[in-house]
């Protein structure tokens, strides 16, 4: 079975959520969506703190969250414990992120990234696995 994934971005993230979550759901990942559902301008924080929320409380198993920058969204989600949101813009940072931070929220900056690429990433994130081992021993120490 394949995971389940949050999503959620604000007005500056709209445009690749969407792209995304149509994505995901043709290749059939358990998919919500906590919005915006528009372009309208909307506070990352709205859609970032359901987004992780969700995962937190293990009813998603992995979130994406997209912004402008991809700082806002990623900031937001790591106040949230048991979460380890990563910013990746290349897919080698989103692998990187699930090998070794075992990373469970990937956040993408929209104006920073081609769609190709933000699409890349979301692949390499869902299909990479975490090593664990001494990274499991610096993943514990990161929850306070």
């Amino acid at each position: 079975m394949k995971p389940s994934i949050a999503v959620g971005a604000d007005h500056a993230g709209f445009a690749y959520k969407q792209e995304i979550v149509a994505w995901l759901e043709k290749e059939g990942y358990p998919t919500k969506d906590f919005g915006t559902y528009t372009e309208s301008s909307a506070d990352y924080p709205d859609f970032a703190h359901p987004v992780a929320s969700a995962v937190e409380a293990h009813q998603f198993d992995w979130g994406i969250l997209v912004c402008g920058s991809g700082n806002g969204v990623a900031i937001t989600a790591n106040k949230h414990q048991g979460i380890r949101a990563a910013l990746c813009w290349k897919p080698e940072l989103a692998a990187l992120a699930r090998q070794h931070n075992n990373a469970n929220i990937l956040c993408l900056p929209e104006r920073y990234i081609s769609p190709e690429d933000a699409l890349e990433c979301v692949k390499v994130f869902l299909k990479t696995e975490f090593e664990g081992g001494r990274h499991q021993t610096r993943v514990g120490k990161i929850s306070c």
